[in-house]
């Protein structure tokens, strides 16, 4: 049965490939597939499902700065956005039951509004997929949507705790001392090195510390695998374990999406009540948009973080399963809420991937925001009398700016997606400002380009590359652009597209260190 199920992923992930679909979407449909010949999910699968979303929580809060949490626009909206939501998905549900929809007949008020409270929810793991898969993560719209998502996951923690009746240990008070044991974990990375240790370190502080301890105080895993992470996320090495554990997380989500398709038993009244419920879908991303926009996000921001959040989540299928175990929902809800979660990916899959173009066919119909008033991440940007942009500071970034510095003076701005690492860059003497690249908007929110002689495109990813290209050009930009990729067919992608110069990191890593080696070292060879 293994060889069959890694097969059928394998297969049906690859077609989704090539349809220009996120993999994950395949891995849905191969589990759905497989169900209807009578294979269905074990101990094993779903074991390795609740270890890939438990990996995934962690890795978010390797990467999320708690100050983000505690911006008004994350917590305000992501609560105000619940509200609303449920409100409304509840007053639609019973208009359905009024209507003689089957699956809702036997459902109260109360009932009917569990089910909105459970639609209210997004997916993390669908959502930071595909943002990790556009390389949007560190994106204003991008941080904006995890922030959101977290919130979430609290408020999810809080409900169940609460519906199963079920209070924590009073010795759960203790693990508010775990800010007290951070210098030991720090200390612990600066000793374990780089390779495999660093991997199993993570493994151990996200499943043993941190899912296992709260899971041991009557608290739920997966917020005390979020919790460590974050509790690591201002260690340097942060980023080198998020990216070292990256495979083998996706590795386990691979089960997570098998497994939603395999627990689920279509039936015709849940299929016409997944259908129904999927109608909502556009009116919870139009919640998402008018919440930001009240924030004084821009458009694009705005609509941007709206797409990344515009799917149910696997949350529904957890509290529909606590509901159905204590009698308020019955198996056709189930399986609607497991089908509509399902096919609300494979929507919102192509919507996401061409969010850039659906934004710019849309954003002459969308009122912006006037200047004066725009939210402080989406201020005018102004370049001064820099000749030179990098855009992506990170370590070529850097390395290229200071290069630059060395041969020509100050005439270089940088471009960093993260806010903390723009000061961060600033506090070192560089001049850098935090802004996205890859935002349609960005170049317009320049006030005056006409000193650029040249763009250096370092950003880690290709497509990020590809889509401020595409803005350059768009903008009529005539002077030279460069950029790196990290495989030789990108190279050629980028050449192609019309860039100036295009270099192969490792390549150029490798003539690099040639070149130090024979400047520093003078070394006396004999000629053959």
């Amino acid at each position: 049965m293994d060889l069959i199920l890694i097969s059928a992923a394998f297969v049906a992930g690859f077609i989704a490939l090539k349809c220009h679909l996120p993999p994950l979407v395949g891995f849905l449909l191969a589990g759905f597939g497989l169900h209807a010949f009578g294979y269905t999910t074990n101990d094993t699968i779903i074991e390795l499902a609740d270890l890939g979303v438990t990996l995934l929580l962690f890795t978010i809060g390797l990467k999320l700065d708690v100050k983000v949490l505690m911006s008004k626009e994350i917590w305000a909206g992501a609560t105000l956005h619940n509200l609303l939501s449920t409100a409304l998905f509840s007053v639609v549900l019973v208009g359905l039951k009024v209507l003689g929809v089957n699956a809702l007949a036997s459902m109260d008020f109360a009932q009917l509004a569990l089910l909105g409270f459970a639609l209210s929810f997004s997916s993390t793991v669908f959502a930071v997929k595909s943002l990790q898969e556009r390389g949007d993560m560190n994106a204003t719209f991008g941080t904006i949507a995890i922030g959101i998502l977290v919130m979430q996951d609290i408020f999810a923690v809080v409900f169940l705790t609460a519906s199963t009746g079920k209070l924590p240990h009073w010795y759960a008070i203790a693990l508010f001392a775990l800010p007290l044991v951070r210098p030991l974990f720090f200390r612990l990375m600066d000793k374990v090195g780089h390779g495999e240790m660093l991997i199993l370190l993570g493994v151990f502080l996200a499943l043993v510390v941190g899912a296992g301890l709260f899971e041991l105080v009557g608290v739920k895993p997966d917020l005390g695998a979020l919790i460590l992470g974050m509790l690591l996320a201002q260690h340097s090495k942060a980023s080198e374990l998020s990216k070292s554990l990256f495979n083998l997380k996706e590795l386990f989500l691979i089960c997570f999406f098998l497994n939603i398709g395999l627990s689920a038993q279509p039936t015709l009244s849940g299929l016409v009540l997944a259908l129904l419920v999927l109608l909502l879908l556009p009116l919870k991303g139009v919640l998402y948009f008018w919440v930001l926009n009240r924030f004084k996000f821009r458009v694009r921001t705005s609509l941007m973080a709206s797409f990344s959040l515009l799917n149910y989540s696997e949350f529904g299928l957890i509290l529909g399963g606590l509901a159905f175990k204590m009698g308020w929902m019955s198996d056709d809800v189930l399986v609607a809420l497991a089908l509509a979660v399902s096919m609300s990916f494979i929507i919102a899959s192509p919507i996401n991937r061409k969010g850039h173009e659906l934004y710019q066919k849309s954003a002459k119909w969308l009122k912006e925001q006037a200047a004066e008033n725009l939210n402080h991440r989406d201020q005018r940007i102004n370049p001064g009398h820099a000749q030179i942009l990098i855009l992506g500071m990170g370590r070529i970034g850097s390395g290229a700016y200071d290069e630059l510095r060395a041969r020509y003076g100050k005439i270089s701005l940088g471009i960093e997606v993260r806010e903390d690492a723009a000061h961060e860059h600033r506090s070192l003497g560089r001049n850098v400002i935090c802004g996205d690249a890859t935002d349609s908007d960005f170049w317009e929110r320049i006030l005056d380009t006409a000193n650029v002689k040249l763009v250096l495109l370092a950003m880690p990813h290709h497509q990020g590359n590809q889509i401020a290209l595409q803005q350059l050009q768009a903008r009529g930009f005539n002077g030279q652009i460069a950029a790196i990729a990290e495989y030789p067919d990108q190279v050629e992608d980028l050449m192609e597209s019309g860039v100036d110069a295009a270099f192969n990191i490792y390549r150029e890593a490798g003539g690099g260190f040639a070149r130090h080696v024979c400047d520093q070292l003078k070394p006396n060879f004999n000629q053959p």
